[in-house]
This record gives structure tokens, sequence and C-alpha cells, in this order.
């Protein structure tokens, strides 16, 4: 930590005091600290292994697009750490949705919706100058967007459950061939996880917090965090009715101003139904393994659902995926079924 500390005060030239840990990851470490003159910065330093290399060099570039998030105020690519603006103890919106004022909650999930499609749309023409900031700062790790992650974790499904009590029905492997297609679809810039707990509610607006996946990918993605909701959280429970199509149509009502083919429903579905399907695979992969002996998905934090709870759930949601072009059940239905059937994945 004294070296962190060090190499961020001689990039700030001041000294810099009272570091106070911000939780950070296995990735990452990250503090506030005091400068000299009273203030305070936020300093965040990355492990040396691939998605640590890979994590710094997406919110090095991300953040020098300056669309959201805290003012990037310096990097040092040799340790490699960044400094950002302080942006204080404004709530989370999952702050918000784990209190006891529903139309605090409801006001938060609006104004992230609205935040998220706005960045989105005003992002489109930036693409090129992303590529340029993530060149000046690789670290030798592909992004995520140049990473095949979605048809690698088709493939690593259907592995993952040859090696467990479930059935594999028999067409998920077609089915599942199919939904890699949502990667290209009209793209956007986003941080990456964009969960409640990785924004700040503040006086001036939405801002974002948490830029280690960031790049551009298919609006889809990123619509399939409204409808779920919040695709890769931990703080998941069911919303009341018509607000997660509100929050949606939040969403959507900005990003049509870059995209406008997506005012048609057809499109709009179809997108966001291969998308919710290639979070409800991310997800099962993540859980399934874990849920012999199940637990609640967040280490401190109360109220939490399980694990099993949140894969059954994931996979209920997932029902806009289940019926075939034909009328037939499909595989994807199939497999369901013994989710929702069980609740106890691992048999």
């Amino acid at each position: 930590m004294d070296s962190i500390l060090r190499a961020a005060g001689d990039l700030l030239d001041t000294e810099l005091s009272d570091p106070v840990d911000l939780g950070g990851s296995r990735r990452s470490t990250v503090m506030r600290c005091r400068t000299a003159t009273g203030g305070s910065v936020i300093v965040k330093a990355f492990a040396g292994e691939p998605e640590g290399l890979r994590s710094f060099a997406s919110e090095a570039a991300g953040l020098s697009l300056r669309m959201a998030g805290p003012e990037l105020l310096a990097v040092d690519a040799a340790v490699p750490l960044l400094v950002m603006e302080d942006l204080g103890d404004a709530p989370t919106l999952a702050d918000l949705l784990l209190g006891d004022d529903p139309k605090a909650a409801t006001a938060g999930l609006l104004a992230w919706a609205r935040g998220l499609g706005r960045l989105a749309a005003a992002s489109v023409p930036k693409r090129a100058d992303l590529a340029r900031l993530r060149a000046r700062y690789d670290k030798g790790v592909p992004s995520w967007e140049d990473e095949p992650w979605i048809e690698q974790n088709s493939a690593d499904l259907l592995d993952l459950l040859d090696r467990t009590l479930i059935t594999v029905p028999k067409g998920l492997a077609g089915e599942l061939a199919k939904i890699g297609a949502v990667r290209a679809e009209y793209p956007a810039f986003t941080p990456g996880d964009t969960c409640p707990d990785n924004n700040l509610l503040t006086p001036g607006g939405l801002r974002l917090i948490d830029f280690e996946a960031a790049c551009f990918q298919s609006v889809f993605l990123t619509a399939a965090y409204c409808r779920m909701p919040f695709s890769t959280c931990w703080c998941v429970f069911r919303l009341p009715t018509g607000l997660a199509e509100e929050i949606e149509h939040a969403f959507r009502a900005e990003v049509v101003n870059a995209y406008p083919e997506l005012a048609d429903g057809a499109v709009w579905q179809a997108g966001t139904r291969r998308a919710i399907a290639v979070w409800t695979v991310d997800a099962t992969l993540a859980l399934l393994p874990r849920t012999l002996e199940d637990g609640p998905l967040h280490p401190t934090r109360r109220p939490v659902p399980t694990r099993r709870q949140l894969l059954e759930h994931r996979w209920a949601r997932a029902g806009p995926l289940k019926a075939s072009s034909a009328g037939r059940a499909s595989a994807a239905a199939a497999l369901a079924m013994s989710f929702e059937r069980t609740n106890t994945p691992t048999g």
C-alpha cells in the first residue's frame, strides 16, 4: 500500500496519506486518499496477472473517453494504477433498492436506465477513439470486446451440464450457437458492469464508477439488465409489476436516437431475448457449480437472494426464449424446466 501511495503521489506531485480501503477485488486495490491540500482522490492499482492487466487497460481507456464516471486525473501504466476524482459518498442504486423508500428506488432506477441509454447513444461515433485509447494502455491482454466469450460460455455450459445430473436436452447446442449473433448488433460503449452498486446517484446525476470491462458491446446486452433485471448482479429481486418494462422503455427511448431501427418492436424484442439468453448462460456457469451447498450471493449485504434462488429466477425470466418458431417446446425450455422443477440444480 505504501508503494501505491508513493507512486500515485508522484503522479500528482503531492503527498498522499490516510488511505481508506474501498473494497476493490482480486484484480484491483481501491483506496480513498487525502492530498496535502486537504482534498481527496481515489487511487486504483491493478494486479499484474492477466485479468488485472485487462481491467487496467479497459478502465484507463474507458475513463479517458470522459463520457461518464469520475474525472481521470493521472495514469501510471508501469505500476499499473490510475488516480480518479473522488465523487464522495452519494448513495448507489443498490442502496436505494435495498432501502425503505419505494419512490426513491423507482426514481433511481429510471435515472440509471436513462443514463445508460444516453451514454450508449452518445458513444456510437466514438468507437475508434476507444480503440486508440486502449492501444495506448494495452498490456497484452485482449479486451472483452475482442474475446469470443459468448461462444466460449455456450461451449462451457454444455460441458458443465455433462458433468451434472441434468440431462442435456436435444438441440440445445444448436440453440446456443444462435445467441452469439447478438455480439455484433448495434454496438455502443458500456463501462461493462452496470449493476446497481457500480454507480452513484449524485446531485449532478448518475455517475458510473467501475470501468474494468469497458468496451463497445450490443445495446441489447445492456437492455437485458433492465428486463432480467441486473444481468450479472447480486442485488436481484422481483420488481413491481410493470416497472421492468418502464425502465427498459426509458433505456430504449435514449438509444433509438442513435439507432432508429430499434423503434421496431420485432427487432428490439428479438435482440433483447438473445441477450437474456447470453446472460442466463453466463449466470449458470457462475452459479451452478456452487449450488450444492447453497448460500447468499453477497458476503455481508442483507437481504440478498441465495445462489439457487437466483439461478431459478434467471431461467424463469428467460421465458421468452423458451418457444421455438414452430411452436414446439425448445431445448432451452426443457433445460429451464429442470432448474425450475428442482431448485437444486446439481441434483
